[in-house]
């Protein structure tokens, strides 16, 4: 089976990796030519549009970021689509508006399936987490591909379209809180009554045995031995919508999440006056397992 795939950002491109890893044909397309040189030189094809990838291929990823790109892509796609093609969505899209996209698409005969994708940079060597939501046969029919993609037992059907994104919502409304509570008990630790306690050596002997030991635990390790103090890194943390999105969620089905909404207000507020040391510790993390870009702070001259 021959695959496509739009979108070779940093997730896209490990996707492709690990797909020609297992030995799939890949046929590929981003607007970014070097993306696109670099994917053929490892073995992909690439197209010059979205819509030559129609003629090489009935299963198309997605791989960009949600919104409007989202339906851009499909619009660009969906003239030249026919019964029974599939296109995935392994971003990370509002459930609501997969559902929307699913039934339009459905009224053409076009299989839409949602798989929220998580793993982040190391993915690409250990294999990703993938939530999927849609028609289950046509998940069986995409098992094979998925089980290249995910970790091993990484991947799992959840139900009917929107549930894999929804599914995924909640996965990163959790890793909000998870983020924002091993950053603050080591803000506590580096400023509290025992001054200059190494904090990684406080990782590395809590990630052997501790109840928290985590991988995030792990990348926090990475952070500290390189940089305990963090002088030149701004305290501002960036985020996509899937926080505020689990919280408005929350907030309609009477759902109480005031861990997470927390950790939300948190960002906005570190944004808005500079967050402190958790903050950026909570940056410096979603920078190790997603590469989201750090705001350094301009030294005076």
């Amino acid at each position: 089976m021959k695959l496509g795939v739009v979108g070779l950002g940093r997730m896209g491109t490990a996707i492709v990796k690990r797909l020609l890893k297992a030995k799939y044909k890949v046929v590929a397309y981003d607007k970014d030519v070097d993306l696109c040189k670099k994917i053929k030189r490892l073995g992909a094809e690439v197209v010059s549009k979205p819509i030559d990838l129609v003629k090489k291929t009935n299963v198309i990823w997605m791989m960009v970021p949600a919104g409007k790109v989202v339906d851009t892509v499909i619009k660009s796609l969906a003239s030249d689509l026919k019964k029974g093609f599939i296109l995935i969505d392994g971003g990370n899209s509002y459930f609501e508006d997969t559902v929307r996209r699913s039934k339009l698409l459905k009224k053409k005969g076009i299989h839409y399936i949602d798989c929220g994708t998580s793993g982040g940079l190391r993915g690409e060597k250990t294999g990703f987490s993938l939530m999927i939501g849609g028609e289950e046969k046509v998940y069986k029919k995409l098992k094979p591909i998925l089980k290249a993609i995910a970790a091993k037992d990484g991947f799992e059907f959840f139900g009917p379209s929107g549930s894999g994104h929804y599914v995924k919502m909640v996965h990163n409304g959790i890793e909000y809180a998870l983020l924002q509570s091993y950053a603050e008990g080591f803000h506590l630790l580096k400023n509290g009554t025992y001054k200059n306690l190494d904090l990684a050596k406080i990782a590395h002997v809590w990630n052997n045995g501790g109840v928290i030991r985590s991988w995030i635990l792990s990348l926090l390790q990475e952070v500290l031995d390189k940089d305990q103090d963090l002088k030149n890194i701004s305290g501002a943390i960036g985020e996509n919508k899937t926080g505020l999105w689990t919280t408005q969620e929350a907030k309609k089905r009477k759902i109480p999440i005031d861990l997470i909404q927390r950790s939300l207000d948190i960002r906005s507020e570190s944004r808005a006056a500079g967050g402190n040391y958790a903050t950026k510790l909570v940056s410096m993390l979603r920078n190790k397992f997603g590469g989201h870009p750090v705001t350094l702070i301009e030294k005076k001259k």
